[in-house]
This record gives structure tokens, sequence and C-alpha cells, in this order.
């Protein structure tokens, strides 16, 4: 089971951005060059289709990224929710917000919630409207985890 700590969840953002940027420059230059190629020599047609290929291409990479860029904010509004609720996990329990952990980077019912100086579990019962929350001891099967900070 893997838990997440406060530090990952506000530290944890999209990180291969850079090689879509990349990719996107990459097919932008390629499309300038085969229309001024194709300008120059209007006879020779293969520079156009090579020109469009790279718009094409470049019209996918922006496609991708923009589909990215929706999914990580949607991400990002999930995960704000979170980060009051450990906060307030960790002053209900007079502990520091780094020690408590959840298994889920995102607020919804049933996640697990780990108390680091006792180890106790804890599964988290949200109301309708979230704005209340009750925690219930839990018993893990598996006593492996991976904390990642």
């Amino acid at each position: 089971m893997t838990f997440y700590t406060l530090k990952f969840i506000q530290n944890n953002q999209d990180a291969n951005k850079t090689v879509w940027y990349i990719l996107m420059i990459i097919a932008t230059i390629a499309m300038v060059l085969f229309a001024v190629l194709y300008l120059r020599n209007r006879f020779t047609t293969r520079y156009r289709d090579l020109g469009i290929i790279a718009l094409l291409f470049l019209l996918l990479f922006v496609g991708t990224r923009y589909e990215k860029y929706v999914q990580t904010n949607a991400q990002k509004s999930q995960s704000v929710q979170i980060v009051p609720f450990i906060k307030s996990v960790a002053k209900d329990f007079n502990v520091k917000n780094s020690d408590v952990m959840v298994n889920s980077t995102t607020l919804r019912d049933g996640i697990i919630v780990r108390i680091r100086p006792n180890k106790e579990d804890y599964q988290l019962n949200l109301n309708t409207d979230n704005n209340s929350y009750t925690l219930k001891r839990a018993h893990v099967i598996d006593h492996r985890v991976i904390v990642k900070n």
C-alpha cells in the first residue's frame, strides 16, 4: 500500500511537460522549414506534404498537451481539498502535519489515514457535503507500505 504525505501532495505536479514542449517546438520548426522550402520551389510538392505532416504532428502534440492540462487541473482541484483535511487530522491528533499520511492524493470516502507516531490506521467516512468527517479505526492486511514524501 502506498501512503502520501502532505509534502508530496503539495509538490507533486506534472513533471513531463518539458518533453512535450520540445516535441511541439521541433514540429513547429519543421513546419516552418518545409513551408519556406515549398515557397522557394513551388514545383516540388513534397515540401508542402512534409509541412502538412509537421502541422498534423504539431496539432497532435498540442491536443495531447491540452488534454493533460485539463486532467492536471482536475487533479489539482481535488488535491487542494485533501490538504486542509490532513492539517485538520494533524491538529485533532496533536501531531505534526508530516506525521499524517493518506493512501490517496484526492479526498474521497473510504481512504486510509495513517498517523505515523503510533502507526495507527483509520478509515475516512465523509458526510455528503464533505464538510465533516469521522475516522474509524481500520486494520490493513498488508503492513508493507511505501511512503512517498
